[in-house]
């Protein structure tokens, strides 16, 4: 499946808002733990099992507080990093559609909002390694 689409509630009977996702998008994933935060996501594919529940293979975003070496000072507010983490979730988990721009698309954003996150890095999970390993702040 190249896309999905999802009712995300209706009150009434009447639809209150319907998202289209093709591969490649990213998205906010409901956590198990509702005191966590949401886990940001970027769309690998979406298959149906046998019971004919949609799935989606994700690659996560880690935040730097989730991270070897914590948050630092320099680490802003949507900062994510991009993780070599994958998973399967169900399509049901996805509350949402966000954005993670490079540095330079964010910080010519106007009013970046809510679910507008930046990427700057790559992380390898095991390591802890980041590429590249160091950036201008």
């Amino acid at each position: 499946m190249d896309t999905w689409t999802q009712l995300i509630g209706c009150m009434n009977g009447k639809l209150y808002s319907l998202i289209t996702l093709p591969v490649g998008d990213c998205v906010l994933i409901r956590p198990t733990d509702r005191r966590k935060p949401q886990y940001v996501a970027c769309v690998e594919k979406f298959e149906k099992d046998s019971s004919n529940n949609v799935n989606v293979h994700v690659r996560l975003y880690y935040r730097p507080e989730e991270a070897a070496g914590g948050r630092r000072e320099f680490h802003g507010a949507n900062e994510l990093f991009l993780s070599d983490h994958y998973d399967v979730q169900s399509a049901d988990a996805i509350e949402r559609k966000c954005v993670v721009h490079s540095i330079n698309n964010y910080i010519r954003l106007q009013n970046p909002g809510a679910n507008d996150f930046y990427c700057r890095f790559e992380y390898k999970v095991a390591t802890g390694d980041f590429t590249p390993d160091s950036v201008a702040v």
